[in-house]
């Protein structure tokens, strides 16, 4: 299986949440008060 590796700057720069869609559907991706990842459909 192959992968790429990317620092949370990298996907995020100065962001704290994007949006990811995947087969059809939104996904939001956040980075919280406590620098945690948070993935929500």
């Amino acid at each position: 299986m192959k992968k790429k590796i990317i620092t949370s700057l990298e996907l995020f720069g100065e962001l704290h949440e994007i949006i990811i869609i995947h087969s059809g559907e939104e996904y939001r991706l956040r980075i919280t008060s406590n620098n945690k990842l948070i993935m929500t459909k």
